[in-house]
């Protein structure tokens, strides 16, 4: 059986909700605090699972991470490859605001010490499938090579989107390549959503660029080399947290399904719709069964 191999982040969220992001030399109080599962990886692993598809996650946690396997193995993800090393969990210190906009500080810890045994055993799961990776984890020059090298097809989320990675990173060896608006113009080097495709498609011939916009949907360039955009489903914001992950994790696995990208992609949007009605991270990832 197809599968996807998430090999990603996984972090303890430590969540602030604010009337506004705190201003430089302001101290605010916090209408509240949750600590929560996150990680782009973790988060993309549980969509990938609550959206039908079979998803292994590849990656590291501290002695204080079990939390996070837990919550893999309830939503169905497959942890075998997980591994639980000395360096404490990753996490992220998460601000909400009244709009319900989110501002993250990130801590990489366990993410970043993955070791190049631990990355031959996930390509060496990932089979026919897909092998998924962000941002957030170390070697990624490297993942990208070796994949590469065995015809793994491969899909980078780049976030969070750092400009040394977007020049040093073999981009061209990818399947897929998956950014949002500020992403895809610090790669492309314009700001115009349809010239960020087409920059990409020509820098990348091999790679297929989806390009998320939030409020506007998202959209990507057919085979015509036309944009073809995928509107956004009507939402009541309150946390846009997961909104992306999500729209990734149900992406990949209408991908897998075998639908057409855009038919894919309006799945993701129905998804994420969901996602950003809800407080929370992992938490507000929906189930498939929730779109019908």
């Amino acid at each position: 059986m197809k599968k996807i191999v998430c090999l990603g982040s996984l972090n303890l969220d430590h969540v602030y909700r604010l009337d506004h992001f705190v201003r430089p030399g302001e101290t605010l109080g916090s209408e509240s605090y949750s600590v929560g599962c996150g990680g782009k990886g973790l988060n993309q692993s549980i969509a990938l699972a609550r959206a039908g598809a079979p998803v292994m996650h590849a990656g590291r946690i501290g002695h204080d991470g079990g939390i996070l396997r837990s919550a893999l193995e309830a939503a169905g993800v497959d942890v075998s490859l997980l591994v639980e090393g000395d360096v404490p969990t990753g996490h992220a210190i998460i601000q909400v605001d009244a709009k319900g906009e989110n501002a993250i500080i990130l801590y990489g810890g366990a993410n970043r010490r993955i070791t190049e045994a631990e990355i031959d055993a996930a390509l060496d799961a990932v089979g026919d499938g897909i092998l998924l990776l962000q941002n957030e984890i170390n070697s990624l020059g490297t993942i990208l090579e070796k994949a590469h090298a065995r015809g793994i097809r491969t899909a980078f989320n780049f976030a969070p989107f750092d400009p040394e990675d977007a020049k040093t990173l073999p981009l061209g060896l990818l399947s897929y390549l998956i950014v949002n608006e500020i992403e895809g113009a610090g790669v492309a080097g314009v700001a115009e959503p349809e010239a960020i495709l087409r920059t990409l498609k020509e820098r990348y011939p091999g790679c297929r660029v989806i390009l998320t916009l939030g409020k506007a949907g998202a959209a990507f360039l057919g085979d015509d080399g036309v944009m073809v955009p995928v509107p956004p489903c009507p939402a009541e914001v309150v946390d846009t947290t997961s909104a992306g992950d999500t729209f990734i994790g149900y992406l990949f696995a209408g991908l897998l399904e075998g639908m057409e990208l855009k038919a894919a992609m309006e799945l993701a949007g129905r998804a994420s719709a969901i996602t950003v009605s809800r407080a929370g991270a992992a938490d507000s990832i929906p189930f498939r069964k929730e779109l019908r």
